[in-house]
This record gives structure tokens, C-alpha cells and sequence, in this order.
């Protein structure tokens, strides 16, 4: 095969694990990664932790909708908005490629992705090298960060335990988001090495976990039941992972 003129995305290639590309194109992304090895083993990565969330979750689209989750009900209902559980391995979404459990909610529009996660890293790099400020409140009031934080943002904030990963609560504040105000915690490793939970209101929803990257630092981004949440830190893939993974087991259990 030749290499197609035109390079292929990486929303293509998220495309073709998800057996939505045009056929037209088909062609040219095999030919893309028949060139270029190293797209071809995180596709092939891809499409074997889809295939494993497929099997832990596809029954999931055979469930009855839960009363409580039926539109009257929640057309009734006050906002308050839970932090919700996405799929239990984080890593398949890594880059868009998730599934299994993509019939709980729509894919997020690119404008959605970015301004949440431009605003998430931008308040990363600004606070995660204070030393005397980092924070608002302290670690060590959770409880008045949790309830000052749910009351300004107007759903559940819940900064969950992160020692399985070395990482302790250094705190968080209140930060202006996108369409209103959003939520930021920090945690820090006896290093020195920071991660960030941003949640801010979704205009749209995603189980697709998206990966962004800016100089050195990196971000998994996801939407659900109305929020949007960014893990930001290290840039490498499998440490951000690690950590958004115990972000989601511990916000799954606290809302489940």
C-alpha cells in the first residue's frame, strides 16, 4: 500500500476502531498505519481494551431505564447533579476510542473537549507551581471543601481518596468555568508531583474519555450527567491514567 496523500487524524482513527469511518476512506487509514508502526500499536491497543469493555459492560444497554433517570422526572427534579460513573477502565477511553458504554450519553462536541480542557490546563499550570497558595482550603478541611464547593457549583463535589497512587489532597478552590463556576482540586505526591480534578457544567455529554496535551502536561477529559471533568498532570499516559482511574472508582462508589 502507498501512504495517502491526505494524513489521516487521530478522530479518524478513533473512527476506525469504532467501525465509523466512511469506506471511502478505510483504505487510506490502513495504508496510514501499515507506514507509521507506532499509530498502529495504540490502535491495536485501542481495539483490545474496546473489546474488554464490551464484554464487562454491553448488558448495561439491556437494562430498563431507572425510574429516577426518566425524563418526567427529571424535567421535575432540581439541577443537582451527582458525580457520575463513566466505565470502570478508564484507559479505553484514552483518545476517544471507548465504547460499551456509549448509549448512556452523546458524544461532546469538539468546542465542549476544548474549552473545558483549555480552561482545566490553564488553571493546572497556574496553581500547581504556587508554594504558599496553591489553594483556597486546605487539605485537611475536606468535609467544609466538599460542601462549600457543592453549594457555589451547584452539583455534588466530592474530592475523593487518591493514596492508592501516592497522591495526597493538597486542597481546592472555586475557579470561574466556562458557563459558570467550576471546581479544582489539587493533589500532591511526597515528590512533589501535582494532579488536578476540574469539573465545571457540560453543555453536552460524553463516555468517551479525550486526551489533550500541552508542553508537558496532560489531560483526560469526560462528560457526565451534566458535568464535565478534567484529570490534568503528568503527561505520561499511563500515569494520568492511574490516577483518573482511582477518580473514577472513588466518585463511582461515592454516588453509586
Amino acid at each position: 500500500m502507498t501512504e495517502p496523500k491526505i494524513p489521516v487524524t487521530e478522530d479518524e482513527l478513533h473512527a476506525y476502531i469504532d467501525n465509523e469511518l466512511p469506506p471511502e476512506r478505510r483504505g487510506d487509514v490502513e495504508a496510514w498505519l501499515a507506514a507509521h508502526p507506532d499509530d498502529a500499536e495504540r490502535v491495536q491497543s485501542w481495539r483490545a481494551m474496546a473489546e474488554a469493555l464490551h464484554a464487562r459492560y454491553d448488558s448495561v444497554a439491556d437494562e430498563p431505564v431507572p425510574k429516577r433517570l426518566e425524563i418526567e422526572r427529571l424535567v421535575r427534579a432540581p439541577r443537582h447533579w451527582m458525580v457520575g460513573a463513566i466505565a470502570a477502565t478508564l484507559v479505553a477511553f484514552i483518545g476517544g476510542g471507548g465504547a460499551g458504554w456509549l448509549a448512556h450519553g452523546v458524544a461532546a462536541s469538539p468546542s465542549a473537549f476544548q474549552s473545558v480542557t483549555r480552561e482545566a490546563l490553564i488553571a493546572h499550570r497556574l496553581y500547581v507551581v504556587e508554594v504558599r497558595h496553591p489553594v483556597e482550603v486546605p487539605g485537611n478541611e475536606r468535609a467544609h471543601l466538599q460542601t462549600w464547593l457543592t453549594k457555589r457549583c451547584g452539583w455534588v463535589v466530592f474530592a475523593p481518596e487518591l493514596d492508592a497512587t501516592g497522591l495526597k489532597l493538597v486542597g481546592g478552590r472555586l475557579l470561574p468555568g466556562p458557563n459558570g463556576p467550576a471546581s479544582f482540586l489539587m493533589y500532591e505526591s511526597a515528590s512533589g508531583e501535582r494532579f488536578t480534578v476540574y469539573a465545571a457544567k457540560a453543555t453536552s455529554e460524553t463516555t468517551q474519555m479525550r486526551y489533550a496535551t500541552q508542553e508537558k502536561d496532560g489531560a483526560l477529559f469526560w462528560a457526565d450527567r451534566g458535568v464535565a471533568f478534567v484529570v490534568s498532570g503528568s503527561s505520561d499516559r499511563d500515569r494520568l491514567t492511574q490516577v483518573a482511574r482511582l477518580v473514577y472508582d472513588a466518585t463511582e462508589k461515592h454516588g453509586g
